[in-house]
């Protein structure tokens, strides 16, 4: 159950940011780092991304996780439903690790997981999306671009 949703009141602090913009979600027990599994992870760091930068959005903080057990505490008990829709506007989810029904319900709300295989720092994962974004996104990120309604830069350029 989505325990607080914290966001920062002033949004006009930072530069505006340029360009393609998507929203990414970022599994964390920390708020440091990409250290969380989807199912267990304490909180959730979103964050615009685009071309130029990134900006902070807001903390979403669970507190009934998975022990990452993949069973239930109890019959019908549903930790996963509450996490996707407080998920809800992102594009993007990056994790360490999904199950197959958690990563359904995630792309069925038109969200786009990526499994990590190795913990890293929040800013390195924001710095990668950003170059992606700024360089020659792959099929998958113009898809979700494309389907936002953002023109990505094309993958070759015909004058080239």
């Amino acid at each position: 159950m989505l325990t607080r949703r914290l966001a920062l009141a002033d949004t006009l602090s930072g530069p505006a940011l340029t360009g393609p913009t998507i929203r990414v979600a970022i599994a964390t027990q920390d708020m440091k780092g990409l250290n969380a599994h989807f199912g267990s992870a304490k909180r959730f760091a979103v964050y615009d991304v685009s071309t130029e930068g990134w900006s902070f959005v807001e903390a979403l903080d669970f507190d009934d996780v998975s022990d990452e057990s993949g069973k239930h505490k109890t019959e019908g008990d549903d930790r996963i439903g509450p996490k996707v829709e407080g998920l809800t506007g992102c594009q993007i989810l990056f994790c360490l690790a999904i199950g197959g029904p958690s990563a359904a319900k995630v792309v069925s709300a038109k969200i786009h997981p990526v499994k990590v295989p190795n913990p890293a720092p929040i800013e390195e994962v924001l710095e990668r999306t950003r170059a992606m974004l700024a360089g020659t996104p792959p099929p998958w990120l113009r898809k979700l671009l494309a389907d936002a309604g953002v023109t990505a830069k094309p993958a070759f350029d015909a004058d080239d």
